[in-house]
Formats: structure tokens, C-alpha cells, sequence
């Protein structure tokens, strides 16, 4: 199965997040990830949209979203970058805690809220390297997962 990432420019209006949702699931289309958040344009918000298939069923997508929003631009690997977001609430006695920081501090992440009995763990970053983190944990008791899902833009400028 191949993935699309896909970036969408849209007027900041209720029933935009809706309408593309709708377009996926009419057509039985899966959505791996979906981000929406304000840009620098006034009234425009970035949706950033992450489905798999193969080749026809994803190019079919691009051709839709094509008709039901202004701005679709393909993200591609070597000329974008791709983000994520992921909290991560670990068990930890005292005596798990500095083995669980000395993983934190090689992925470059961040506790960012202790309690006697647990850790919240915050990382950024590509996919793989969300990945790489939660297999690390996975002899800890990791009890609750919130990922943001992807985000991604164009690398350089636009004359580029």
C-alpha cells in the first residue's frame, strides 16, 4: 500500500472539515491522519490529509479533492518535511523512571508531567522516529497514546 500526504488549503468555515471527511467515506477511502489548524492568511486554515491505498484509489483521491477544494498540493518525502505530535502516559515507579529518561533524552523528547505513579512523555517528529519511541517503551506499561497526526510542508521557498 502506498500513502498520500496531502496539504490543503481551505477558507476557514464551519462544515470544511466535513465536507472532505464526507468525500472519504462516501467513497469508503480511509483517512490514516487529518490535521487542520489557522495559517498566516487570514480566514485560510492548512488541513493536512494522510490516506493509504494503492496507486488508483490515491490518485483518485487527489483528483477529487481537487474538485471540492481550491488549493491541493502533494506532499512528497524528498521535498517535504513531516511532523507529528504524540503524548505518551507510561507507568513508572521510582525505579523505572531513570530508564524511561535515559530513552526520553536519546529521542530527544520530554516528560512533561510526573506523578507518583505514572510519566507523560512528549515527543516530536517524523513518523518513524514516533515509532522507534513506542516500540523503546514497549516494556513499560504504556497506558494512554494522543497523536496529533501528521502535519507537513513544502521544503524552501515557493520559486524553488
Amino acid at each position: 500500500m502506498d500513502r498520500l500526504v496531502l496539504s490543503l488549503l481551505v477558507e476557514n468555515n464551519p462544515g470544511v472539515l466535513n465536507r472532505v471527511a464526507g468525500l472519504f467515506s462516501r467513497r469508503g477511502y480511509n483517512i490514516e491522519s487529518i490535521s487542520v489548524g489557522q495559517t498566516n492568511i487570514k480566514g485560510m486554515s492548512r488541513m493536512t490529509v494522510v490516506s493509504t491505498g494503492d496507486e488508483q484509489i490515491l490518485t483518485q483521491i487527489e483528483k477529487q479533492l481537487g474538485k471540492l477544494v481550491e488549493v491541493v498540493e502533494k506532499l512528497e518525502p524528498d521535498d517535504s518535511v513531516y511532523r507529528e505530535l504524540v503524548l505518551i502516559k507510561v507507568d513508572a515507579n521510582a525505579d523505572q523512571r531513570t530508564n524511561i529518561n535515559s530513552i526520553v533524552d536519546i529521542f530527544r523528547a520530554h516528560i512533561i508531567d510526573v506523578s507518583p505513579t505514572s510519566l507523560i512523555i512528549e515527543v516530536t517528529g517524523n513518523t518513524r522516529k514516533v515509532n522507534q519511541l513506542l516500540t523503546m517503551l514497549n516494556g513499560f506499561n504504556v497506558t494512554e497514546i494522543a497523536r496529533t497526526g501528521l502535519v507537513g510542508m513544502h521544503r524552501g521557498s515557493q520559486e524553488d
